[in-house]
C-alpha cells in the first residue's frame, strides 16, 4: 500500500556522534494520521486478522523466552527495535520477536522501514523449541536491508526482498532506508510467494525435490529441520540495528 509522506508531518533527527558507520543511530518520526494498525470493515469481512494493535506487544514474545523483549518498543504505532542499551556487547532485552500463534496456509502483510546501514528480517514457518537456538534454524527469511549501505547487499540472495540465501528478487522494488516498504508473504499448500511494494519478487514451491536441492546448496545445508515446518510461527528479527514494523496482519488461506 503506497504511502504519501507529508513533509510537514515528517522529521528526521540524527544522533551520529563519533561512532562507526554501523553503529550510527537515527530516530525517524513520520507518523501519518490514519495509519493506526486497525483493520477496515472490508478487511475484516475478507478474513484479515491484526497481529499488532499499535499500542502493545500483546500476542508476541521473544523466541524461546517468556519475555516480550524490552528492546522492542511500541513507538508512534510501530514495533520499533531499539538496540541502544548494551551489556557485555549484547542488546539488553533483545532477541527475535515471535508471534504467540502459529500459522499454516496464510497471507501475511506488513510494512517495514530500516535505519541507515541496517539489517533485519521477517522469518516465517518457525518451530519454537529449545533444541533450536535460533528462529532461522527452522524458518526461512524474507530479507529486510538497506541495500545502499549494508555490506550484505553485496552478496547475491542477501538483498532486501530476497528469500534469504535461497532466491534473489526477480525485480528490486525496495525503497531507501528510512522509507516505508510493504511486504507480503503467501504460503498455500507449499506454494510460496513474496511481494515487495505490490510486486511479486519471489515465487517457488516449498518441500518438493527442487526445494530440498536448493537448501542443500545453501548456508542452511547443515540444518536438517530448516525449511521443513508447515505450521509455524512468524518472527521479526533482531539483527542489532534499528528497524520499524507496523500494520501487521494475516489472513488464513
Amino acid at each position: 500500500m503506497p504511502l504519501l509522506l507529508v513533509a510537514s508531518l515528517s522529521s528526521v533527527v540524527y544522533q551520529f556522534a563519533d561512532k562507526p558507520e554501523e553503529e550510527k543511530m537515527v530516530t525517524i518520526n513520520d507518523a501519518i494520521p490514519g495509519q493506526n494498525n486497525e483493520l477496515t470493515r472490508e478487511e475484516n469481512a475478507r478474513g484479515w486478522i491484526s497481529l499488532f494493535d499499535g499500542k502493545s506487544k500483546k500476542g508476541w514474545h521473544i523466541y524461546n523466552n517468556t519475555s516480550d523483549g524490552s528492546a522492542w518498543k511500541v513507538v508512534d504505532g510501530t514495533l520499533f527495535f531499539d538496540p541502544s542499551e548494551k551489556k557485555d556487547g549484547k542488546t539488553v532485552g533483545g532477541g527475535d520477536l515471535l508471534t504467540d500463534d502459529s500459522f499454516e496456509n496464510y497471507h501475511l502483510s506488513l510494512e517495514w522501514k530500516i535505519s541507515q546501514n541496517g539489517n533485519s528480517g521477517m522469518i516465517f514457518n518457525i518451530m519454537e523449541d529449545k533444541k533450536y537456538e535460533h528462529t532461522y534454524d527452522t524458518g526461512p527469511e524474507m530479507q529486510v536491508l538497506d541495500n545502499m549501505g549494508h555490506p550484505d547487499a553485496k552478496i547475491i540472495k542477501h538483498r532486501a526482498g530476497d528469500l534469504y540465501d535461497l532466491i534473489s528478487c526477480s525485480k528490486e522494488t525496495v525503497k531507501p532506508w528510512g522509507e516505508w516498504n510493504k511486504a507480503e508473504i503467501k504460503v498455500s499448500k507449499g506454494k510460496l510467494e513474496l511481494f515487495l511494494n505490490g510486486t511479486s519478487v519471489v515465487s517457488t514451491t516449498m518441500w518438493d525435490d527442487n526445494w530440498k536441492k536448493m537448501l542443500a546448496g545453501s548456508k542452511f545445508r547443515n540444518m536438517p529441520d530448516f525449511g521443513t515446518v508447515k505450521n509455524g510461527h512468524f518472527a521479526l528479527q533482531d539483527h542489532g540495528n534499528q528497524v520499524w514494523y507496523r500494520n501487521i496482519r494475516i489472513k488464513k488461506l
